[in-house]
C-alpha cells in the first residue's frame, strides 16, 4: 500500500523499459520509475516526456532513477531531488546491457538533436 509519501516499495516495475515508447515503438533517453505503482517511464528530455506524463494522469508524486547505478528519487509534488529513499522492489534498474537511449534498434541517429532541454 502506498505511504503518505507516495511511496508504495513493494510495487513491481512495469518493465525494463518506457511502457508508453514501447507500446507506440518510440525511443527514450533516461527511465524512471514510479514509487508509487511501479511505471516505467521515459524521462523529461525524451521525446515523450511519460514519467511526467504518468504524474499527471495518476497525481503518483515521486519517481526514482531507473538507470544502473542511481537511486536518486524526484518529487514532482515539490519539485525536488530526494537523495534517498526506500529501498523498492526489484529490478531497481534496466538491465544493464540496455543502452542509454534505447531501446536499441529505434533510437534515431540524430537523437541528440531531438533531445528535450
Amino acid at each position: 500500500m502506498t505511504s503518505d509519501t507516495g511511496i508504495d516499495p513493494t510495487a513491481a516495475p512495469s518493465g525494463t523499459g518506457c511502457v508508453e515508447c514501447d507500446t507506440t515503438g518510440g525511443w527514450w533517453f533516461h527511465l524512471r520509475r514510479c514509487a508509487a505503482c511501479g511505471h516505467v517511464g521515459c524521462c523529461d528530455s525524451s521525446p515523450g516526456q511519460h514519467a511526467t506524463g504518468h504524474y499527471r494522469a495518476t497525481g503518483h508524486p515521486v519517481v526514482q532513477s531507473f538507470e544502473p547505478g542511481e537511486d536518486w528519487f524526484w518529487d514532482y509534488a515539490t519539485d525536488e531531488v530526494r537523495p534517498s529513499g526506500p529501498d523498492l522492489a526489484p529490478p531497481r534498474s534496466h538491465p544493464g546491457d540496455q543502452p542509454s537511449p534505447g531501446p536499441a534498434g529505434r533510437v534515431p541517429e540524430d537523437w541528440a538533436d531531438t533531445l528535450r532541454r
